[in-house]
């Protein structure tokens, strides 16, 4: 029996404080502006995407005491974007980063839960953690958790949230012949949750909503992380880009889920991509070469190695050779509001001046070859050909795809690759779900039923 091809799931993101936004192209539209934020969801909508996703920036991203001046400044909030996204797409689902250290379940419960609501089950929860105390200073506790903690308060936040959505059932909303009203039965939304972090209880303002449960997604890379994920995301961004290392990724996350008590297919494997495409390859490569050397300047070059190293780094040169010091754990972090990625300095450095005599490369080339996100790179039948062959491979379960031109980027491949990848028999030609949790292929769980009459 012929196995059936795996459908291509699709994310896009819209590129936000990073580097690998071109905010100087002439052509690049506002990171803020509504309209932005409107053409791309639109677009992905379009192409049959799955779902939008905004990452989340908590506060302005520092080096040396000095804002980035390489960064995209602000990011509008999150449910504000996605609630006004829901009135201007009818299938899209709607992905938002929220902390869970600097938020309390409840708000997060009644957030989710509306958004839920508005966009007919199409809102998705990315459970993240914060990671130093620079953050932490834009809160009332201030502070941060320790490492060790960070999972423990993020596991129980959700679990208090989940118990808030499940303290209302499908059919617990009641609709009155006589009065036209919606009634509650008796103890619906009732709740109580008492754990280490949270001694909560009361009751929920939202009924079920239309998926019983909004999607949870995660991205979790440390061992602690993927168990994390393994045991309660949906969807988990990987950020391995590249085969074999990506599908042993998929491999280790799919039996962690399976270890946890759940079927391999309840947890979704997701890298994030940036595409260039051209007429042929040799244009897009040249095209690729060009962007790329754009995004990744001497400076860029030094900062990425300076999160590693923990130093300042501004006397080296971008095009001489990696630094031959070891990196300093200990000192006061030159780099703050970023995300540390690397679970071992020393590792990573060691790694880098390997990569870096193995292939003689400058600074520069060698964070150019090892910071790259695998980026989908040829004709449109080409990287319709990489993204099929990376998924059917297991390597993933689909792309959240991105461009560097913001807002419209995403168009160049929703014209030309989308038709390819439905040719193929890989992409939906029409969204047949009604909720973001059909589309994606997730098991129910207690959506909510329509209000039925009271009798």
């Amino acid at each position: 029996m012929t196995t059936p091809r795996k459908q291509v799931i699709l994310g896009a993101y819209l590129g936000g404080v990073n580097h690998h936004t071109a905010w100087w192209h002439p052509e690049a539209g506002s990171q803020i502006d509504f309209d932005s934020f409107e053409h791309t969801a639109r677009t992905a909508e379009r192409g049959k995407f799955d779902f939008f996703f905004l990452a989340e920036g908590l506060a302005l991203r520092e080096r040396a005491g000095k804002i980035f001046d390489q960064d995209i400044i602000g990011r509008p909030d999150t449910f504000t974007v996605l609630a006004s996204l829901a009135a201007v797409t009818e299938h899209l689902g709607l992905a938002g980063t929220i902390n869970t250290t600097f938020n309390e379940p409840y708000e997060l419960a009644r957030q989710f839960a509306s958004l839920d609501h508005l966009s007919g089950g199409r809102a998705a929860w990315n459970v993240v953690t914060s990671f130093d105390a620079f953050t932490g200073q834009n809160f009332r506790r201030g502070g941060f958790l320790d490492p060790a903690d960070r999972y423990v308060r993020a596991e129980e936040t959700l679990n208090a949230v989940r118990a808030l959505w499940d303290s209302w059932e499908a059919g617990d909303l009641v609709a009155n012949r006589d009065s036209g009203r919606f009634l509650a039965r008796p103890d619906a939304g009732a709740f109580t949750f008492r754990g280490e972090q949270f001694d909560i209880s009361g009751t929920f303002t939202v009924p079920r909503s239309p998926q019983g449960r909004p999607v949870i997604l995660q991205a979790g890379v440390s061992p602690q992380g993927r168990d994390f994920a393994a045991a309660n995301a949906d969807a988990i961004f990987s950020p391995y880009g590249k085969l074999p290392e990506a599908a042993e990724f998929y491999r280790d996350i799919k039996a962690r889920a399976v270890a946890a008590g759940r079927a391999a297919d309840e947890i979704k494997i997701l890298p994030s991509a940036s595409f260039v495409l051209g007429d042929t390859e040799a244009e897009a490569v040249e095209k690729y070469h060009t962007v790329r050397d754009e995004q990744v300047t001497g400076q860029t070059a030094l900062i990425l190695l300076e999160q590693i190293w923990n130093r300042d780094l501004s006397g080296y040169d971008p095009q001489g050779p990696i630094p031959d010091i070891d990196p300093d754990p200990d000192a006061p972090p030159v780099i703050q509001g970023r995300a540390f990625v690397h679970q071992d300095r020393f590792a990573t450095a060691r790694r880098l001046r390997e990569v870096a005599a193995a292939k003689k490369l400058t600074l520069r080339e060698v964070v150019i070859d090892q910071f790259e996100r695998g980026p989908l790179v040829g004709t449109p039948a080409q990287v319709a050909e990489q993204i099929d062959t990376f998924v059917q491979d297991n390597g993933s379960d689909g792309f959240i795809l991105g461009s560097h031109l913001v807002p419209w980027g995403l168009d160049e491949f929703v014209d030309k690759v989308v038709p390819l990848l439905q040719d193929r028999g890989v992409l939906r030609g029409e969204y047949t779900g009604t909720t973001l949790r059909d589309n994606l292929g997730l098991r129910d769980v207690h959506a909510a039923t329509p209000a039925r009459a009271e009798t």
